[in-house]
């Protein structure tokens, strides 16, 4: 019997669920703009997101968002400032957790949104970090969401855009980033968290309708088991009827 939830729903849903109740949450476009949404209507009515356009929400747009600026983002928000103002909460160690994506993204949770190939023998330009680098640097952990796919999850990032652990072990305290660090990626086959003295990216948890064994081969590093690795749990009513309230159109979940 086929599931009653896409690939894309699950990945939306399981992403919301690393938002903590209570969290301030620098959401970035996309994706992490629904799934922050999902987490405020079931397990985090307390969560507060913050988006890098100067608007700050302690509850989830009534209306469809396609970028973090609409007009309904701006409607009825907490907090509608700058710029320099939501990044001054992440200076100043106020952002419990960031949530961005990414082209590619290494085993030790550094992401590139720059080149592919480095940029001095570019393959290919991407749009760049925006506010990426600043969150992946600044928020007490980050949460990544993408696709999982070799040539994303790669053992070497071309191009450091937004720092997870860098070189692995205390290589990112080291460079003066005092807190943080990539915490979870959620993919559309599993999710991947940090584990061991290097904190090196580990399988955590296979979805619905994959295997550990195709996972891994999907994977541009030898990846290997976290100690707690455990399927996905499905969707629950509660989190479909919550996804399908925030994206009532079916444009980011399908």
């Amino acid at each position: 019997m086929a599931a009653a939830f896409s690939t894309q729903e699950l990945m939306i849903i399981a992403s919301a669920r690393e938002i903590q109740d209570g969290e301030v949450v620098f959401v970035g476009m996309r994706l992490p703009i629904t799934a922050f949404g999902v987490a405020r209507l079931t397990h985090a009515p307390n969560a507060v997101g913050l988006f890098e356009c100067g608007i700050l929400r302690n509850e989830p747009a009534k209306d469809m968002l396609y970028t973090m600026s609409d007009p309904p983002n701006q409607q009825d928000a907490a907090w509608c400032t700058g710029t320099a103002q939501v990044m001054g909460l992440l200076q100043g160690g106020q952002v419990d957790a960031g949530f961005i994506g990414g082209a590619e993204i290494d085993r030790f949770g550094n992401i590139n949104t720059s080149y592919i190939g480095g940029h001095r023998q570019m393959k290919t330009k991407l749009p760049g970090s925006g506010g990426a680098a600043d969150i992946a640097a600044m928020s007490k952990r980050l949460l990544a969401i993408m696709n999982h796919e070799p040539h994303r999850l790669v053992r070497r990032v071309g191009y450091v855009t937004s720092p997870g652990g860098l070189d692995g072990g205390t290589s990112r305290r080291k460079a003066g980033l005092a807190w943080g660090g990539t915490a979870a990626v959620i993919t559309d086959r599993a999710i991947l968290k940090p584990h061991g003295e290097e904190g090196e990216l580990h399988l955590f948890s296979v979805h619905p309708g994959h295997t550990a064994d195709e996972i891994k081969a999907h994977t541009g590093w030898e990846l290997k088991d976290h100690p707690l690795l455990a399927p996905t749990p499905e969707p629950s009513a509660l989190e479909m009827d919550a996804l399908h309230a925030i994206d009532k159109d079916g444009f980011w979940r399908s």
